[in-house]
This record gives structure tokens, C-alpha cells and sequence, in this order.
């Protein structure tokens, strides 16, 4: 025992010296390579973002009255980017001025990748500031530039020493931990904080935008008449992706129309629909070229419809603008097209009504209210509230979280956004519900379309008596537009986080349950179930299926995408419907409709372009043929959606060997016989299918990936360049 403890604290005492020394190195390291910068600061050169900037003067030491004459170069060497225009600044000590009295250039032209401007200025001092030296400067002794020189050297040779002294001693530390169960943990701990600090002090967060932001300040310091000045300039470049141009002949941009929130839905006839928010709607054949029927499907609607529609919310502010979100489904037993409407209004005041018609598209009548919310003691009579929990009151509980002390949102939902769907047992089910309270699940009759009353549901933190089971948000967490459809073996919630403004940061999230009602979860476990308040717009709590981006064959990005749809068609393939925005600046949206693919390990991805008739090769993907260079869109969760952020390509080589090799490392593979792609790099596994798709808005065809990173569940894209 006594030997053991020895062994162990002696151990301790190495490990922690070991952190110390390392510690100690690290800092030789930094403090090292600050010296060498220092001693060779009459030359800049800086590379970011693969465009480098260069600081030259023709001469380290001048004498008064001398000219300066330097030498700015810039050149971008970033693949398919180029930088745009752009002025900068000089920050110039005092009394040095422009040899001919004119301005100095500070315009940087465009350039396009592979090229490179210079910019030539020269400068002399101010007599009065920089006089003559009266006593000759002493001669350096010969070599003296030589050993400044070597100086800096030495400190090279010793940072690298100290850095691999600093590997050894890691090895060392991880080898002993391995061999001796226990291990040192408090020195690791150290060892590892310290680490931590050091790699953060060189971390510069990427911004999300439609460009990157590339900030370099070369400078040079001379000596001038004695005295040391210095020359420096603010660079800010912007790189922009260059967009791919398609020949006319080649473009094939589908007709769409704008429905927000749209449902989409299949008629016997092979037509499918969609109807949407304020009573808006449109068919198509091929889910790509779209025709509106809002003027006609208003009409439809006879002034006793609405006004039972609106008979439980009489607020006098533009009622028919409250019409949100609606689906549709077919009851057999009724023989009856059901379509299910949120009238929403203030306070919380809202209901799901449902109307029947023998047609998809109508005129559709008023049968009855599935559900009310934001009733109070004054009203509950007018709903069915006391039918369903019993009693002559209105409950406590929606006294205590009520109207009057509008704590109503913290528990109870907004009656909004249905979505109605068939279980595979043949119950009928209504998903409803959103921000504030959260989502909500109830049974509904199918004799009638509307709520089943002979089913009862518990009170507690996560279900109503009243309103259903409760499935997912709460506590005002984003989250909107449930939808619930069953794809392959497992029924998937689809929710939109965020808001729905062009700057909002919507975007679709998606969780997965074996049962109709839960429990939903995502790739890493996480419920979409919340008993507290927080931020959730760009937290990784469900699979986002993409967020805002931008393709260099598009002219605008795309952004704000949400409130979606789904549904298999008769030959299994499974597809999202969903309105987007731009960065147009406007709040002007579009419906678009996406594939979707069952990954290896049954997880959901979107095709990275819209629908065009793809489908997986029943041969599966040769890793020789996929080979080639890609444009590689990451769809990271923290995006500047503030300020319309999309992510924009990046640029990889799928090698023939199975590396990747480009702006990231790793290795990829293909499974053999099958479309299933795995991709290593950026610190994460990514698992997804390959196929041939059609570029957006052209005949085109191309290879393309799309994949989810299994300890992320962040999506890629990839799609082989064009151009």
C-alpha cells in the first residue's frame, strides 16, 4: 500500500511538473515568435483566407530628406472567389508626407482569383519634424545585420525545440495515464486548460454572410532621420464566391408561386395541392411548375362560412388576415375533403375550425371547432372546454397562467397550425399549436372530423385534459408549424425555429419517435420538449435540416426557410414542401419542394437542390466515377441571419483513394452497392447519400451529397463544380 501511494504521488508530482513545463515552453513559443516578428518588422507579409498581403519598403534605414518608396501588394489565390473593389486607410506617423504632394492610392481593384495588384507609394519627412542628423550615425559594426538576422533565426530553431519538447512531454503525460489506471487527472486537467486558453487566443469566429470579411493591417517601421516611423494600412476585402453562369439554352427555371405555410396534398387524380396562410393555394403535376387558385378559392368562400369561421373571434383588425396556416386531409368515412384553418387573435384568442367540401379546392362549409384557446371566465361558455374537463367553472389553472394576467402563453398554446394525419393504426391525429405553450397532440373522431370526446388525457407538466398530450416547446421557446408524417419506420416531427422575417433565422428541425405521440427525440437524444425559457434559434436541439445559403449558381440566397410539409408518394419517395425568402431585401417568398433520403443510420437529409425527377441509382455509386471536385456548402448552426447570413461554398477534392483533400482533410467512402456516402473531415463523421441531381433552375446534371455529421447533426452538401 505504502509503495503504491508513493508511486502515485510521485506520479502526481510529474504530471503536474510536466504541465508546468509545458506551460513555460508554450509561452517560450508565443513570446519566441513575437520576438522573431519584431525583428524583421521593415517587411509584412499576412495570408488570410488564401489572399495574401504584402508591405515592402526599398530601404530599412533613411536620412533625412530621403524618399520612402514602398511597395503594397495584394493577391488572391482563392479558388473560384474573387475580392471586390475596396478602398482602405493609411495610418502613417506623423510628419511623413507624400514625396509629389498629391494622394496617396489607397484603391485596391477587383481581383479575380490568381491575380495581384500592387500599389506603389513613396513618402518624405517634414524638415522641421525630421531634421539632418549633425553627427554622422555610427557605422554598424560588419555582420551586425546579419546577427539581428540570425537572432531571429535562433528564436525559430528554439520555438521549434520548445514545440517538440512540448509533443514529447504530451506523449509522455498520455502514456503514463494509459499504463497506470487513474492517471495523473489533475495535471491533464491543467495541462488541458492551458491548451484551451492557448488555442483560443488564436480563434477568430467565421461570419456567416454572403461574403467573408478578410481585415489584415500590414505595416513596415523604419528608420527616418535618426528617428523610428512607421507606415500602416487598414485593409478590408470582401470575398465573394464567383458565380457560375448557365448558358440560356441550358436554364430551365420552374413557375412558382407565393403561398406561405403551405400544406401540400395529393388528389386522387395524381394532382397535388397546396393550400396556405390568408386562403392562398395552387396545383401542380410535377411539384416544380405551380398555378395559383387564390382568386378563385376566396370566392368559394360564402359569407355564412365566414362568419361562423370568425364567430369565436370578433376582434375588428383585418380578421381574414388571421387566417393562418390550414391542412387538408380525405376522410373516408365522411367522404368529405376535411380543411382544417387557424383563426387566430389577440390575446391568445384563437380556434382550429374544420370545413368540408366534396372538393380539394371547394367551396368548403363550416363544420364545427376542434379547439379553443384563450378562453376566460366570461367565455369559456362559449366553447367546449366544460364539456371535456367537467364542472361549471372555468378551471384554476387557467386562471393561474390566464388572459388577465397574460401568463397564459408560459403553459397554455395558441390554438394555430394544424396538422391532421392518419396513425398507422387508422387513428385520425391533429398536431397543433406554437410558440408560447408549445405543441400539442389530440385525438380527433373520425366519424366526425373533429375531437374525439371519449378520449381523456392526464394533467401534469406535459399534457392537458383540455388541450391533448403535449409533444414538444413550451415557455415561449421557438418553435411553429408542427408536421407529423410517417417515413419509413419511424413517424418524424418537423418544427420551424426562430422567426418567420426575411431576418428571422426560420428554419426547419426535425425529430423522430416509433410512436405517433412521442417520445420525439433527435440524433444526439435531445427532447424538443422545454420546461424553462431559452434562446433556441441557433442551438443544436433538432436536425436543422439547412439553414440560409447560397449556391454560385443562384443570384439570390436563400434564407428564412420554414413552415413546412411532407408527405411519401405512391412510388415511396418522400418529400418536404416549404416557402422560402431571400436576400433580396424583401419579405417576398416562394414555395420550393425538396427530396428527402433515409441515411444508413436513418436519419433524414434534404436534397441540396429542388425536386427535377432525381432518384437514387438502384446500382448504388462507384467511388471512381463520384471522384472529382466539389463545392461543399456546411450548413453551421451560428449564421448571421440579423443581417441575411447564408453559407457559401467551399471548395473539396472527393479523391479516387477515398481522401478529401481541398479547403478540408479527411477520407470518404462510398458503400458498395448502395448510394450510402460517409464523410470524415472538420472534426465530425458525416452520413448521407449520393446521387445525380439537376442544378437549380438548369438541365445540368451533376453528382451531389447531402449528409448529417453524426456527432453534430450538422448538414453538408456537396455538388460537383460546373465550371
Amino acid at each position: 500500500m505504502r509503495s503504491f501511494e508513493s508511486n502515485n504521488r510521485a506520479e502526481n508530482l510529474f504530471g503536474k511538473a510536466a504541465a508546468v513545463i509545458v506551460a513555460a515552453l508554450c509561452l517560450v513559443f508565443l513570446f519566441g515568435m513575437n520576438a522573431a516578428k519584431a525583428a524583421d518588422e521593415t517587411t509584412f507579409t499576412e495570408t488570410n483566407t488564401e489572399v495574401t498581403v504584402s508591405l515592402v519598403t526599398d530601404k530599412t534605414v533613411y536620412e533625412a530628406g530621403e524618399v520612402i518608396n514602398f511597395t503594397l501588394t495584394v493577391e488572391n489565390n482563392r479558388a473560384h472567389f474573387y475580392t471586390s473593389k475596396a478602398q482602405f486607410a493609411y495610418d502613417i506617423t506623423e510628419g511623413l508626407e507624400t514625396a509629389d504632394g498629391s494622394e496617396l492610392d489607397n484603391m485596391i481593384p477587383k481581383l479575380e482569383s490568381g491575380e495581384k495588384a500592387e500599389i506603389k507609394g513613396a513618402l518624405i519627412g517634414n524638415a522641421a519634424i525630421f531634421p539632418a542628423v549633425e553627427k554622422p550615425a555610427e557605422e554598424k559594426p560588419s555582420g551586425e545585420e546579419d546577427k539581428k538576422s540570425g537572432s531571429a533565426n535562433l528564436w525559430i530553431i528554439i520555438c521549434a525545440a520548445a514545440a517538440g519538447a512540448v509533443v514529447v512531454i504530451i506523449v509522455i503525460i498520455l502514456v503514463l495515464r494509459k499504463s497506470r489506471k487513474g492517471g495523473n487527472g489533475a495535471a491533464g486537467k491543467t495541462l488541458a486548460m492551458f491548451l484551451a486558453i492557448l488555442m483560443g487566443m488564436s480563434a477568430v469566429p467565421a461570419e456567416a454572410a454572403d461574403y467573408d470579411t478578410i481585415k489584415i493591417r500590414p505595416y513596415v517601421k523604419v528608420e527616418y532621420a535618426g528617428q523610428e516611423v512607421m507606415i500602416r494600412m487598414v485593409i478590408e476585402l470582401h470575398s465573394y464566391p464567383k458565380r457560375v453562369t448557365v448558358a440560356t439554352e441550358l436554364k430551365n427555371v420552374p413557375k412558382s408561386i407565393t403561398c406561405h405555410d403551405p400544406s401540400i396534398f395529393k388528389d386522387f387524380d395524381g394532382t397535388y395541392y397546396i393550400l396556405g396562410t390568408h386562403i392562398t393555394g395552387g396545383y401542380t403535376s410535377d411539384l416544380r411548375n405551380w398555378t395559383s387558385i387564390d382568386k378563385d378559392f376566396r370566392a368559394s368562400f360564402t359569407k355564412e362560412t365566414k362568419d361562423l369561421i370568425r364567430a369565436w373571434n370578433t376582434d375588428p383588425v383585418d380578421w381574414f388576415g388571421y387566417l393562418w396556416a390550414p391542412d387538408v386531409v380525405y376522410n373516408p368515412v365522411l367522404q368529405k375533403y376535411c380543411y382544417y384553418l387557424s383563426a387566430n387573435g389577440d390575446n391568445w384568442k384563437s380556434n382550429i375550425v374544420m370545413l368540408t367540401s366534396d372538393s380539394v379546392t371547394g367551396p368548403y362549409e363550416y363544420a364545427g371547432s376542434v379547439v379553443y384557446g384563450g378562453f376566460t371566465a366570461e367565455t369559456i361558455g362559449e366553447t367546449d372546454v366544460l364539456q371535456v374537463v367537467g364542472g361549471d367553472t372555468i378551471p384554476d389553472r387557467y386562471v393561474k397562467n390566464g388572459i388577465a394576467n397574460k401568463k397564459w402563453g408560459d403553459k397554455w398554446p395558441n390554438c394555430i397550425d394544424p396538422c391532421v394525419f392518419y396513425d398507422d393504426d387508422g387513428n385520425l391525429r391533429m398536431s397543433y399549436g406554437s410558440w408560447s405553450g408549445g405543441i400539442f397532440l389530440l385525438e380527433l373522431d373520425e366519424n366526425t372530423g373533429l375531437r374525439d370526446y371519449s378520449v381523456t388525457y392526464e394533467n401534469n407538466e406535459h399534457s392537458d385534459a383540455y388541450f391533448g398530450k403535449k409533444i414538444a416547446g413550451g415557455w415561449y421557446v421557438s418553435g411553429e408549424g408542427s408536421y407529423i408524417q410517417k417515413i419509413g419506420e419511424y413517424y418524424w416531427l418537423f418544427m420551424s425555429y426562430g422567426n418567420l422575417e426575411a431576418k428571422g433565422g426560420y428554419n426547419i428541425r426535425v425529430f423522430r419517435s416509433k410512436t405517433p405521440d412521442g417520445d420525439y427525440v433527435d440524433m444526439l437524444g435531445n427532447s424538443p420538449l422545454y420546461d424553462k425559457y431559452i434562446f433556441n434559434y441557433n442551438q443544436s436541439v433538432g436536425v436543422r435540416l439547412f439553414g440560409g445559403y447560397k449556391w454560385r449558381t443562384f443570384n439570390q440566397g436563400q434564407v428564412a426557410q420554414g413552415h413546412n410539409s411532407a408527405f411519401v408518394d405512391d412510388d415511396g419517395k418522400a418529400y418536404i414542401v416549404y416557402h422560402s425568402r431571400t436576400t433580396d431585401g424583401s419579405e417576398g417568398h416562394t414555395v420550393k419542394v425538396h427530396q428527402l433520403f433515409l441515411n444508413e443510420q436513418g436519419w433524414l437529409v434534404a436534397a441540396p437542390y429542388i425536386t427535377d425527377g432525381e432518384s437514387i441509382s438502384a446500382g448504388g455509386v462507384s467511388m471512381s466515377d463520384f471522384a472529382g471536385d466539389y463545392e461543399l456548402i456546411i450548413h453551421e448552426l451560428n449564421i448571421d441571419y440579423k443581417n441575411l447570413g447564408v453559407q457559401t461554398p467551399s471548395y473539396i477534392t472527393l479523391n479516387a483513394d477515398g481522401t478529401i483533400t481541398g479547403a478540408y482533410e479527411g477520407s470518404w467512402s462510398v458503400k458498395e452497392g448502395t448510394s450510402y456516402i460517409t464523410l470524415s473531415f472538420n472534426g465530425d463523421t458525416y452520413s448521407g447519400v449520393a446521387l445525380k441531381m439537376n442544378v437549380e433552375n438548369t438541365l445540368v446534371e451533376t453528382d451531389v451529397f447531402t449528409a448529417v455529421g453524426e456527432n453534430t447533426q450538422i448538414t453538408v452538401w456537396g455538388s460537383r463544380s460546373i465550371d
